[in-house]
């Protein structure tokens, strides 16, 4: 009673259906024969979930990747006259009167 989509519709495969079906068979399912395939349904399955295994992997690294270069820039960002003390420092303000020690 297995189903699977590659048994039927798989590379070279060629589906005749067997009428009448017998009479153990759901309603809702098709009789069928499959013959002339060039590779078994379960070869190609397991060919398809390896690809889905593969490219969720390789997705997973890359999001770690982009979130490790997203966290990086953060961390080097320098405010202005913030964090860094050595960084830019903005005009200083000039006063126009001149100060002088005062000797008590």
């Amino acid at each position: 009673m297995h189903r699977s989509w590659w048994m039927e519709n798989g590379p070279g495969c060629t589906v005749t259906s067997v009428t009448p079906a017998p009479e153990w068979a759901p309603e809702d399912h098709r009789y069928i024969t499959v013959s002339g395939c060039l590779l078994e349904y379960q070869y190609i399955e397991v060919a398809h979930s390896s690809l889905q295994i593969f490219l969720a992997l390789a997705g997973f690294i890359y999001a770690c990747y982009v979130v490790k270069c997203i966290t990086e820039e953060e961390d080097s960002f320098d405010f202005i006259g913030g964090f860094d003390s050595y960084g830019y420092q903005g005009p200083q303000k000039t006063s126009h009167l001149q100060l002088q020690p005062m000797y008590m």
